[in-house]
């Protein structure tokens, strides 16, 4: 597709290991599927590396584990990660910033693009949201393109075939797993937590053996949750996202500490008090990546009713619950018919995985084309101490280099203190 590999640098940080499966491939799809040189930054772990700027960097990606890690923190976290990339800001390269959670500290993610001079925005709002979530964001500079929040990763399809067993080895009837979803994102967001509780006390009912959990502690990570899914023979969900918009995270704020003075609050409570006629002014909704992963290990999805991004339909790849959950009784009769289960998940492999419409090489060739096709954009050319940077960073491993850049920082800082000293011996002379 191009003549020369590009150069290619995503900005990350603040990252737990392990590593949530998603999480780690998002981060690393530019690698398993470009062959690209690829700069992968944490800037929480290392700061910025100013022999970076000797690179002719073709694309500069403000990867999403950054974008939330910044904005969901401290204000002083913000300002410090802003100094730290600006020398990045005037740089030729086309930038690229990757948000997810845009509902939430907006007011910061358009600080963001502005100051650091964003080219791109791959947003997973829909574009009907794109003018309430990116107000302050100057549109004739800036392009916007949907993308989803997640995607299939070759590596891991391949992992699912090896774990996977005989249809009969599933032995859990229905799973699930959320983070316990707080009543101030809105009716939407909040039937994450209301859907597990409803299961929970109707499932068992019905002679259904259930594993759903809300609990932090019940986190599963890495390939174990595909081991996980490859269990279940049905998976609840809903669509992710919140109808509440707010930019500058007061809302939550002031929802923790209310919920925290008033434990036993009702949703209706906490509404009238925290967020009062906000709810449904921002439709920020979007299927996940569970639902795709889900299709990935043919387990069957229980889903509320939802456009899923067109993606999933309703009858043919999930069975429909309301969200009022007034047909929850037929749903669960519908959920003992095997036949059903098995017809429905093997047509949701057949048209999201097979097809390959969703996986991550498509996403990154996307983000790619969609990055070098900017307007008034050529490759750079690379000069021999561009290789030389990309030779050290890519061929020594990332522990001897943190070591090598504490030497080079140190020559750097005397460096800046002589030039410094020699400046005002030359002002007092003056």
């Amino acid at each position: 597709m191009f003549d020369k590999k590009l150069n290619i640098l995503i900005i990350y940080g603040w990252v737990s290991e392990p590593m949530r499966a998603t999480i780690r491939d998002l981060l690393f799809c530019y690698h398993n599927y470009t062959n690209h040189n690829c700069f992968f930054l944490d800037i929480s772990k290392e700061g910025f590396r100013f022999y970076l700027l000797k690179v002719n960097f073709d694309i500069i990606i403000y990867h999403t584990v950054l974008l939330s890690a910044i904005r969901w923190g401290t204000q002083d976290l913000f300002d410090s990660v802003l100094q730290k990339i600006r020398p990045l800001k005037n740089n030729k390269a086309i930038k690229v910033a990757l948000p997810q959670d845009e509902w939430i500290h907006t007011n910061l993610l358009n600080r963001f693009i502005n100051e650091m001079n964003i080219n791109i925005v791959f947003s997973v709002a829909p574009e009907s949201e794109w003018h309430i979530i990116y107000e302050d964001v100057d549109r004739d500079k800036v392009q916007i393109y949907q993308v989803l929040t997640g995607y299939l990763d070759t590596k891991v399809l391949k992992a699912i075939q090896e774990y996977e067993q005989d249809d009969a080895q599933r032995d859990i009837d229905i799973g699930y797993r959320a983070y316990k979803a707080p009543m101030w994102l809105g009716r939407h967001g909040y039937l994450k937590t209301y859907i597990a509780d409803v299961f929970q006390e109707y499932a068992t009912q019905f002679g259904f053996k259930t594993d759903i959990s809300t609990k932090e502690g019940d986190t599963i990570l890495g390939n174990n949750w595909y081991k996980y899914l490859l269990r279940c023979k049905y998976f609840i969900g809903v669509e992710g996202g919140s109808t509440v918009h707010d930019p500058d995270g007061k809302i939550w704020a002031n929802g923790t500490l209310f919920s925290k003075e008033n434990p036993n609050a009702t949703f209706e409570d906490v509404e009238a008090s925290i967020f009062p006629h906000q709810d449904g002014n921002l439709k920020l909704i979007a299927i996940s990546p569970r639902h795709l992963e889900c299709c990935a290990t043919k387990t069957c999805q229980v889903l509320i009713e939802g456009n899923y991004n067109s993606i999933l339909e309703a009858h043919k790849h999930y069975i429909e619950l309301k969200k009022n959950f007034s047909n929850l009784t037929e749903v669960l009769e519908m959920m003992k018919d095997e036949n059903l289960r098995i017809k429905i998940a093997e047509q949701a492999y057949q048209d999201i995985v097979i097809s390959d419409k969703y996986s991550y090489k498509t996403f990154v060739d996307f983000v790619v084309v969609k990055s070098i096709s900017a307007s008034e954009y050529s490759i750079s050319t690379t000069s021999l101490i561009s290789k030389l940077v990309t030779l050290y960073w890519h061929l020594l491993p990332v522990a001897y280099r943190r070591r090598f850049d504490r030497v080079i920082y140190a020559i750097e800082s005397f460096l800046l203190k002589l030039t410094y000293k020699t400046g005002l011996k030359k002002e007092l002379i003056r």
